[in-house]
């Protein structure tokens, strides 16, 4: 990978800096200090082969901390810099994305104290994993250590240790925020920390996770090799998605959504159990319905024997219209191209959402935030990689939804938090619900809710409200709201 900083990692020396800010939050004026700094992990010899970059706001007029919540957020991929949930959501300052379907990725962007703020409650410590944003991998020889599966989680997990050890934190509640990939990692550091690592065993332990975008799963990596249909698993989302832009009712997405699973859980499963032994009668009445709650056409059923591929449906739903729309946000879209054939071949990395916040989000963080924070790095800021495509993926207990069964079975009284969002295409709530409903965890500790909202739940400013009012919530002790 090219590179434009000084950095060279024979000559590597940790970076940390420091800022004072202030902000108002409810008509109290809450003072805070930052420190955003390397935490480098040493091999056997006691060379540096890689840092972790945390961006660490503390409430300044604490005294007595040990009752403060600390909230470790990060977010996904995996390869992804923490930027998403920082200028998002998180930071004292963040963008303010209003348009759901911007014209254009250009400015002018805005960005504002947010008064949405959890530092009023709790610390909060963003997370740039190995290799992503300020993190870096100094050893390149070193990558089978760090990008995997487990070897990710069990990196945070030391690096969480020796930062609750530096700042005094270890009788905190302790909190893990995740979105994307970023769920799959909380649930199997925390399975890891309650049980045991590769090599060893580790002494922090969580009160709670907030899943956002759920990737946990009973089946292998992100839900592939599950023994049921993705068709059924999906199908609530295609029904939210089509809800938004078709309008087959004056119902609630929330209810409509509802009556769609209740189909699919039942009439759909089934038909598509039968396979070529379904009547023709109860074929029409599949053909009808499905068509009706997500929008795909008949044909397009008929020639994929009733069910829905994921790909397909983003190019499906809104066909006649000439639109396809995003995989991070349905409620986006973009023109379908031309010739179909382009579409179907060339497309599927055209997703309309990314073109339109990536940019934003750069600028914010980049342009406002970094200054804010005084870092001053020269190094090369990396938003997001492809570690994905080269991941080891072995989950040596099993599956990540048996990792988060470990957490919360062996840390009585650890809660988890699953926010997904009703038109999020890349990781549909189905699955989140599979889990909940097939991974043993304890019902009376874990809890859902879904937002009018795509995969980044935080874009628009009632979806920013609600989702740090229900994380406020939880981190507090109450327990979130569910529709279902």
């Amino acid at each position: 990978m090219y590179k434009t900083e000084s950095f060279k990692p024979d000559t590597f020396k940790p970076a940390r800096f420091e800022s004072d800010g202030k902000i108002t939050l409810s008509g109290k004026e809450i003072p805070y200090h930052t420190i955003c700094e390397d935490n480098v992990i040493y091999g056997p010899d006691g060379n540096p082969v890689a840092s972790i970059f945390t961006y660490a706001y503390f409430r300044s007029d604490v005294e007595d901390t040990s009752n403060r919540p600390v909230v470790f957020a990060y977010n996904g991929g995996p390869g992804s810099s923490c930027m998403y949930v920082h200028a998002g959501f998180l930071g004292t300052r963040r963008m303010q994305y209003d348009e759901v379907d911007r014209e254009s990725a250009f400015g002018p962007y805005k960005v504002i104290d947010n008064p949405d703020c959890l530092i009023d409650i709790a610390d909060i410590v963003l997370i740039d994993p190995v290799g992503t944003g300020y993190g870096v991998l100094i050893d390149e020889s070193k990558k089978k250590d760090f990008f995997g599966i487990e070897q990710d989680a069990e990196a945070l997990l030391t690096v969480l240790e020796a930062w609750v050890r530096r700042y005094n934190r270890g009788l905190s509640p302790k909190y893990l925020c995740g979105e994307s990939y970023g769920c799959t990692r909380s649930a199997v550091a925390a399975g890891i920390a309650a049980t045991m690592g590769r090599e060893r065993g580790y002494g922090i332990a969580f009160d709670g996770i907030v899943f956002i975008g759920n990737t946990v799963t009973v089946g292998k990596y992100f839900g592939e090799g599950l023994p049921v249909e993705t068709s059924v698993l999906g199908f609530p989302t295609y029904a939210g998605v089509n809800w938004y832009h078709n309008h087959p009712t004056d119902q609630s997405v929330e209810e409509f959504v509802k009556e769609a699973k209740d189909f699919a859980d039942h009439d759909y499963v089934l038909a598509l159990y039968k396979g070529e032994a379904i009547s023709e009668e109860e074929k029409e009445h599949i053909l009808d319905k499905v068509s009706y709650y997500t929008g795909v056409s008949r044909e397009y059923l008929i020639r994929h024997g009733l069910k829905i591929d994921d790909d397909d449906y983003r190019q499906e739903v809104l066909k006649t219209k000439g639109k396809a729309v995003s995989r991070y946000d349905g409620r986006v879209t973009r023109p379908l191209l031309e010739p179909e054939q382009d579409e179907i071949k060339k497309a599927l990395w055209d997703d309309a959402t990314a073109d339109r916040y990536d940019t934003f989000f750069y600028a914010a963080f980049t342009g406002d935030l970094l200054p804010k924070l005084n870092v001053k790095l020269d190094r090369n800021f990396i938003p997001g990689t492809d570690y994905y495509m080269h991941w080891d993926k072995e989950e040596k207990k099993g599956t990540t939804a048996e990792e988060l069964r470990y957490a919360l079975t062996r840390r009585p009284g650890m809660r988890a938090f699953f926010a997904n969002g009703w038109f999020d295409l890349c990781t549909e709530f189905g699955y989140a619900w599979h889990t909940m409903d097939h991974a043993g965890l304890p019902s009376d500790r874990v809890f859902w809710k879904g937002y009018q909202s795509g995969h980044m739940i935080y874009l628009g400013e009632d979806n920013v409200h609600e989702l740090c009012s229900d994380i406020r919530d939880f981190i507090q002790g109450k327990n979130p709201k569910s529709q279902f």
